[in-house]
């Protein structure tokens, strides 16, 4: 329509502030009409038409005033009262006032009426104001007395008023309309939000991945990515700069979820999160929180994780888009702040311009989409070599009469300590609890018979992951992600416990508490039998995530398999929980003869910490850390004095260090392991290993990976190689 454009020419052009101006106000229509009628001549239903061009003309006035990032609304909304988009009571006013005219000018022609009164030209006045509803519905009604009448009559029973529900149309007339009245304060908002925008843009393109480097000087780069964002947005129209905003902000969004999720892997795994193998370990993490802090918790936080990745998304990509929308405002302006952004940039990358050690020309998002990248391709190839990997075997087709020849006859326990690692043994604040434990143990199974040597394995995970630590160990392979945990489990590769039952000399049992679903797994292992948490006979309370405490474990292991009279040794996998984080609360040891079915836990359990009250504090977990050790390592020592044999032979290790939060941002990933024996000739096959007497290993004693052991355990023990072909 004419009227349309004319009407954004006068009235919608951008003030200097980059803000549109205010359209004219509405009343100025009312001044008009009322003009004419003081001139004594125009008709009243002129009048009424020119009030509803006011009213329309207004509308679209107010939509040429808004912001021009935001597109016009109005002619696609769905009208509810006439064209100009009013309310429905003001249209149905308007209906109910023209038969009023009518019966007053009974002879519709187009000869002139009688000149308006004051009153009258009021009312027509106030009918064209389009933002005040209620007068405008009330004034027509006072201007003709019928359509009062026939109102009453009509309506003879008044309804009780009732508050209209307030609409987003609504809303967005509401901020115009406080816009036209506070132009300078409306401006200062939009270039805020413009500024914020901006803000966290560049600040998704510099976030680290990794906790310890999050400084001050990291946030204060200018990222060559945002420069060139901005080009891109700058030189296109306006539909494809749309696009392209949206594709770039969900581009970013992703990045800044993967950043995320590497921060919280380093902390906690002491890696990157892998984008093709990690997934599952999401169900886990789930799982994991529900034993520690509560199915309701678990569900909880599930719920906001995904809450809190579609706001990351929605946001980035409305940061974007309005950063686009105010580089296309300006273009001559906003090529000329590119230009003197991209000169600095590659002022700083020339002279290696730095803050506090960090250049201040940043290209960390290429870095990260780069390391994703080549991740992705390291996986890929890794899957294709670990299975040609895990074909071969030194030991594979070793004859059975030919494997351990040495251990015939002896007890074989492999028992893993859960996060027993060389901080526990090292660090300033576990340390003194633990390795006070250790050499009073130490010398408590001297006196019954048994010592020790002990050295260092690093394990392949670290943080958690246990089953990685528990295949590479038993394995004599690298298992240090889920693709190849899957690879070797599906195979044949033998494992230590497998070595034993291979043999046809010894039994194989494993004790799991820590299992509480189907372990296909332990087919791979060799085992006979498997007690997992629920076939251990245990009725008392859990300690976190640890299902029952490790003495009550050790106990039944004891009652179930270990005591027995049998017709063979019995080689034994055995996983000890109670040091598995949160590490709260923890158990404490009560009398052997006391344990019953575990009722006598939950005195201690009730009166322990909560998970809550160690999480939140780095210096209350390592304490509290160091505690479970202590009573891991009690608890073990003291079976093996209760029920070692002199046949009994004891493998007992760390499957991974404690987290971050623990061990630090540069710990090892070292764990102490120890075999412990009463035959003098089990410790002397080995003596040549150069690991310390009892169950301490020194700070340089040797380091192995943990996959080696497997090799020098069979070796040192008699084993013979006969390699498998691939």
């Amino acid at each position: 329509m004419p009227q349309h454009t004319d009407t954004r020419q006068s009235s919608g052009a951008p003030s200097d502030s980059g803000t549109p101006t205010d359209p004219a106000e509405p009343g100025a229509a009312s001044e008009t009409e009322e003009a004419k009628a003081a001139d004594g001549g125009a008709p009243a239903s002129d009048t009424e038409a020119s009030g509803e061009a006011a009213a329309e003309s207004t509308a679209e006035t107010d939509e040429a005033t808004e912001d021009t990032a935001e597109p016009a609304e109005d002619s696609t909304e769905p009208a509810k009262g006439d064209q100009t988009g009013e309310p429905a009571e003001t249209a149905q006013t308007a209906q109910a006032a023209e038969p009023a005219d009518t019966a007053a000018r009974p002879d519709d022609t187009d000869e002139p009426t009688a000149e308006p009164t004051a009153e009258g030209a009021e009312a027509t006045g106030e009918a064209a104001e389009p933002d005040n509803t209620d007068e405008a519905a009330a004034k027509p009604a006072q201007a003709t007395e019928p359509a009062a009448e026939t109102d009453a009559a009509t309506q003879p029973t008044a309804k009780p008023a009732e508050t209209p529900a307030i609409r987003p149309w609504q809303l967005r007339r509401g901020w115009r309309r406080w816009k036209g009245a506070h132009p300078v304060a409306a401006g200062r908002v939009s270039h805020g939000v413009t500024l914020l925008a901006l803000l966290l843009v560049v600040a998704a393109l510099l976030l680290p991945n990794k906790e310890a480097q999050f400084q001050a000087a990291a946030f204060t780069r200018l990222p060559v990515e945002a420069l060139l964002l901005g080009a891109v947005l700058l030189v296109l129209p306006r539909r494809p700069r749309l696009a392209a905003a949206v594709l770039g902000g969900l581009a970013l969004g992703v990045l800044t979820l993967l950043n995320v999720m590497d921060i919280e892997f380093n902390q906690y795994l002491g890696r990157s999160f892998n984008v093709v193998l990690d997934w599952e370990l999401l169900d886990d993490a789930q799982s994991y929180l529900a034993d520690t802090l509560g199915g309701t918790v678990a569900l909880l936080a599930a719920v906001g994780v995904v809450l809190l990745v579609l706001a990351v998304l929605a946001v980035m990509v409305l940061a974007v888009v309005r950063v686009g929308d105010y580089l296309g405002r300006d273009k001559a302006r906003s090529t000329r702040g590119l230009l003197m952004a991209s000169v600095v940039w590659m002022t700083c990358m020339a002279l290696d311009i730095q803050i506090s050690g960090i250049p201040v020309a940043s290209q960390h998002t290429v870095v990260m989409v780069k390391y994703h990248e080549q991740a992705l391709r390291s996986t890929i190839r890794d899957e294709r070599d670990f299975s040609r990997t895990a074909e071969a075997d030194r030991f594979g087709q070793t004859p059975a009469d030919e494997l351990v020849p040495d251990l015939r006859g002896k007890d074989m326990i492999f028992t893993f300590i859960e996060s027993y690692g060389r901080s526990a043994i090292e660090d300033p604040i576990p340390a003194p609890g633990v390795t006070k434990t250790l050499d009073t143990s130490t010398r408590a199974l001297a006196d019954a018979g048994f010592h020790a040597r002990s050295g260092w394995l690093t394990s392949a995970t670290y943080g958690g992951g246990s089953w990685l630590g528990h295949s590479t160990f038993m394995s004599g392979l690298w298992v240090d992600n889920q693709n190849r945990y899957r690879t070797v489990t599906s195979g044949d590769h033998l494992t230590l416990t497998e070595a034993f039952k291979k043999t046809g000399a010894w039994d194989t049992v494993g004790i799991m508490p820590g299992v509480q679903k189907g372990w296909p797994e332990s087919k791979w292992y060799g085992l006979d039998k498997v007690y997992n948490a629920f076939r251990m006979g245990y009725a008392g309370p859990k300690f976190s995530w640890s299902t029952m405490p490790d003495q009550y474990a050790l106990e039944a292991f004891q009652r179930l398999e270990h005591g027995k009279k049998r017709d063979k040794p019995l080689t034994s996998f055995v996983i000890l929980t109670s040091s598995h984080q949160p590490w709260a609360p923890i158990p404490k040891m009560v009398g052997w003869d006391q344990l019953g079915d575990g009722s006598v836990f939950k005195p201690i359990e009730a009166a322990g910490n909560r998970p809550a009250d160690v999480l939140t504090s780095s210096t209350r977990s390592s304490e509290e850390y160091g505690k479970s050790v202590e009573y891991s390592v009690t608890a073990l020592t003291q079976w093996l004095e209760r029920y070692g044999k002199d046949d009994t032979v004891l493998v007992v290790l760390g499957d991974h260090q404690p987290n971050a939060r623990v061990s630090g941002d540069h710990a090892s990933r070292d764990v102490p392991c120890s075999i412990v024996a009463r035959d003098p000739k089990v410790l002397d096959k080995i003596a040549d290993w150069g690991w310390t007497e009892g169950l301490r290993p020194d700070h340089d004693a040797p380091v192995w990976k943990m996959s080696d052991f497997r090799d020098h355990f069979l070796t040192a023990y008699g084993s013979t190689p006969h390699p498998s072909k691939r």
